[in-house]
């Protein structure tokens, strides 16, 4: 590997181009493409056979990557013949069947010992010998392929040789056996069983053909390589989910083999049991009425089996994992921080030795930009009470540009600190600073909106403030809170006022403060604004006396040097979505941002989804400008699998990251759902009881349809459960299941120099579009709390994981720059695409006319306050 890296020039040793050429398969497609075509080596680098390996896998993923968002419904019917044609030679160049093993062991029932047999052993052995007796016909030209050889060793005649046999067949002597010598991964075998699992053509004998070649393949292989395709089945390429996978295993359980003679098909059950010891495999008769597990859950004993199966492939997730991604730390290395901190834990100076050492120019900058904060709160203060006492706005005031420009001295030497050291606004001081500042331009945000009559923005507020002072709130502080003193459906009529027949939908509000701004104080604006969109009366206090709040610094004129990459929620268009879509119009006008909108799919996997933000990345990098990554709701979790994918992947994805000039330089998550949502498992608990009670209905139907009426609803489900629309339903709910984020989280790496500003909701009454109010009700049951968005509890919607305690999450918690707790739901971003849901209730509180442009111009200025986002050279590029 040392060779790899650092000598490219010279050829590569016979023993690691081989191991490349062994471990292919498991490789991602965009690992194989950077070997053999981004790497510079020529072909003369590798021994002649690897390249000729590694070439064959690369076109054969390139094929099944075609495949695997392309299979199941009526528009895919001529993909059979398509995979059939590669899948031939493949499986045909992979098989390894032990033929010689089988031959040299195998036992004739007559070599057998017969003098131990009881009699009713006989029995059974005559009973088995007549049964698979075969005709003439049958045995012409009949030889038992490698699928079918494993599933006999269930056969009694062979079962006193079957623990010899597996131990020889699945036999682990290192790697070699470990990984098999299959030219597709199994990866590639689960989405081609599961685009024949999902055909409209079940029936069709090409169809069956090329799921008994991929079953020959499998059982070609050692019991390693069947565990891992089976745990890949449901949601191949993600961390496994038993409920997605006991779907694809009851289908698979069921695969239609009406093309081959009786005689020639497949006893599943054995096969699988084979695979897996000490496991056995449901019947679906003996759970109908009538059989012996008659009370008891046919799908609640797949669920256990495919709970069983996750298990067992740990090993084989273990080395994907190793084979795919590249570790950068250990767990035990040191968590990167800013300098300052790790300078004064050393044991070779002081505190005050590092504040006065006159030659450390960080300690110099560090010492300044202390003093320049200090000295602007205290003009920022003097003006504040000059502000206060004489009315006047801030442009005004004497006293308050004399504080403006002490704010911005201490601005631009924050920024010289950062770029000495770029963990630097981690520590406890700089953190401080830049939270005041994001929460600062918030309301500056707002206030701007109102002023310029924004959308709906000045109705919004109005609802707003009317609302909040009737509400009572809690401080939310230690993940505790107290009970609210009243229901959540309380005052509803002492909120809103009811609209005459004479008047607009907008005219509800009596009194209007926010109607007519220049009527009133600048200051008195800002009040009100602060009380009526923050929610923790501990931080609107906090706020409402910092004097970057009253002041209203705005950034400098000019165009910023960024590129906006954005990954909606799990319902999306993806790039054809609308969210956020004037404010980003508006960004665009003022600082030349350009949004880029990831191609993300509705209710599709994290890691679909990372390969779209992937996509709209390369696209953004054509301009030449840093990015950061905005992601809203499931987007964020997108946005995290996305930057871990690159940074563990190839050197070119790594590049999209780490680049000096076209990088990622920051975050922002909107009511973020990375720490996944109580939704999650409550209602898969849910699913899974209503299947059982479904269960248990047909069950009890059974006595008044035939039988062929009872299958044929049975096949109807299981096409359901297996179809590949539930399928990716399935891999995108999993964002919201604990079990799959914490194997996320337990494996995700970033970059810890990258900050990450937070915004998060807490509903109250006021704030409740109707559309949301039984989901709302649903998520304060199931938590146990009602501070939370409708969809995201108030504790899990920051930057960084609480559920996994590691060093990546450290590192991302002394990134995660936090926000004040607003006063608002967790459709915020959205406007068109909520039209249809908007009631006359919503009109009235205004729920849907939130100040859009608050979810990223605040993000935006206050990363190009700082330096992190610089300002563009004037000629800059456009798409």
């Amino acid at each position: 590997s040392v060779v790899w890296r650092e000598k490219p020039q010279l050829p590569l040793d016979p023993s690691f181009s081989n191991l490349i050429s062994r471990i292919a398969p498991y490789m991602t497609f965009r690992q194989i493409s950077y070997v053999l075509n981004s790497s510079g080596r020529p072909s003369n680098h590798w021994q002649p056979f690897d390249l000729k390996r590694l070439r064959y896998v690369y076109s054969v993923k390139k094929k099944v990557q075609e495949i695997s968002e392309s299979y199941g419904g009526l528009s895919f019917l001529p993909q059979s013949f398509f995979v059939s044609i590669f899948l031939g030679e493949a499986t045909r160049s992979s098989l390894r069947a032990p033929m010689d093993i089988v031959a040299e062991n195998h036992v004739k029932p007559e070599a057998a010992d017969h003098t131990k047999r009881t009699v009713l052993s006989k029995l059974r052995r005559h009973r088995l010998e007549g049964s698979s007796r075969l005709t003439e016909e049958d045995n012409e030209g009949f030889v038992m392929s490698p699928a079918s050889r494993v599933a006999s060793l269930s056969n009694l005649h062979l079962q006193h040789e079957q623990p010899r046999l597996a131990s020889k067949y699945n036999s682990s002597s290192g790697v070699e056996d470990l990984l098999g010598d299959s030219l597709l991964g199994p990866q590639d075998v689960a989405i081609l069983l599961q685009a024949g699992l999902t055909s409209v053509m079940k029936g069709s004998t090409v169809v069956q053909l090329n799921q008994r070649m991929l079953l020959d393949l499998m059982a070609s292989q050692p019991r390693t390589f069947a565990i891992a395709v089976l745990a890949e089945l449901g949601t191949p390429g993600s961390q496994g989910v038993p409920r997605a996978l006991t779907s694809a295993l009851m289908a698979f359980i069921e695969m239609d083999q009406s093309s081959f003679k009786p005689a020639h098909r497949i006893d599943i059950h054995n096969l699988l049991e084979s695979w897996l010891p000490g496991l056995k495999i449901p019947r679906r008769d003996d759970y109908l009425a009538g059989g012996r597990w008659a009370r008891q859950s046919y799908y609640d004993a797949i669920f256990g089996v495919s709970v069983s199966i996750l298990d067992l492939a740990e090993v084989y997730s273990g080395l994907k994992l190793r084979i795919q991604r590249v570790r950068h730390s250990n767990e035990s290395d040191p968590v990167p921080g800013p300098k300052e901190e790790s300078f004064l834990t050393g044991v070779e100076t002081s505190s005050d030795e590092f504040h006065n050492n006159a030659n450390s120019k960080l300690a110099t900058s560090i010492n300044a930009a202390k003093e320049k904060i200090a000295t602007a709160d205290d003009l920022g203060k003097s003006a504040v009470f000059e502000l206060k006492s004489s009315g006047k706005p801030s442009k005004e005031c004497a006293s308050c540009a004399s504080a403006i420009s002490a704010y911005k001295k201490a601005f631009a030497a924050c920024a010289q600190v950062l770029s000495l050291d770029k963990n630097a606004f981690q520590a406890h001081w700089f953190k401080s600073f830049f939270r005041r500042n994001y929460d600062a331009l918030m309301v500056k945000s707002v206030y701007d909106n109102v002023i310029e009559d924004v959308d709906n923005v000045r109705i919004w507020m109005d609802a707003l403030r009317r609302g909040s002072s009737l509400r009572s709130t809690v401080p939310v502080c230690d993940g505790l809170e107290s009970n609210y003193p009243r229901s959540i459906l309380d005052d509803l009529d002492k909120v809103f006022s009811p609209i005459s027949s004479t008047q607009g939908e907008n005219s509800f509000i009596t009194n209007p403060f926010f109607a007519c701004p220049e009527k009133q104080k600048e200051q008195d604006i800002v009040d009100a604004i602060i009380a009526a969109l923050f929610y923790d009366p501990s931080e609107r206090e906090f706020i409402a006396n910092d004097p970057l709040v009253r002041l209203l610094i705005p950034n400098d004129p000019g165009n910023y040097n960024f590129t906006i990459i954005t990954a909606m929620g799990v319902i999306t268009e993806g790039k054809k979505g609308r969210e956020l879509e004037k404010a980003v119009e508006r960004l665009k006008k003022k600082r030349g941002v350009v949004t880029v909108r990831a191609d993300t799919g509705t209710a599709r996997s994290v890691d679909y989804n990372a390969n779209k933000i992937e996509e709209a990345v390369e696209q953004a990098v054509k301009l030449g400008r840093p990015y950061g990554l905005v992601g809203y709701s499931q987007g964020c979790a997108n946005e995290f699998n996305f930057e871990s994918l690159m940074l563990s992947g190839t050197p070119d994805q790594q590049k999209l990251l780490i680049s000096s000039e076209t990088g990622l330089i920051c975050r922002q998550l909107l009511f973020s759902a990375a720490n996944g949502s109580v939704h999650g498992p409550a209602g898969e608990a849910k699913a899974h009881q209503l299947i059982t009670m479904s269960e248990d209905f047909f069950k009890y139907q059974q006595g008044y349809f035939s039988r062929a009426f009872i299958s044929s609803t049975l096949n109807i489900i299981n096409d359901i459960l297996d179809s590949a629309a539930f399928q990716k339903f399935m891999g995108g709910a999993q964002s919201f299941f604990p079990d799959a984020l914490k194997a996320f989280w337990r494996e995700a790496q970033h970059m810890s120099h990258i900050p990450t500003c937070v915004l998060r909701g807490v509903l109250e009454q006021h704030t409740t579009p109707e559309s949301l109010e039984m989901i709302s009700n649903l998520l304060s049951k199931q938590s146990g709390s009602r501070l939370h968005d409708s969809q995201v509890h108030v504790y899990d919607a920051v930057g960084h994981p609480i559920y996994v305690k590691n060093r990546n999450g450290r590192i991302l918690k002394n990134c995660d720059m936090g926000g004040a707790i607003q006063r608002t739901h967790h459709w915020s971003p959205l406007s068109e695409e909520v039209e249809y849901v908007k009631t006359n209730k919503d009109v009235q509180q205004a729920s849907f006319d939130c100040a859009k442009d608050r979810h990223i111009f605040p993000f935006c200025d206050v990363n190009a306050r700082f330096g992190i986002i610089g300002y563009a050279p004037g000629n800059e590029k456009t798409f």
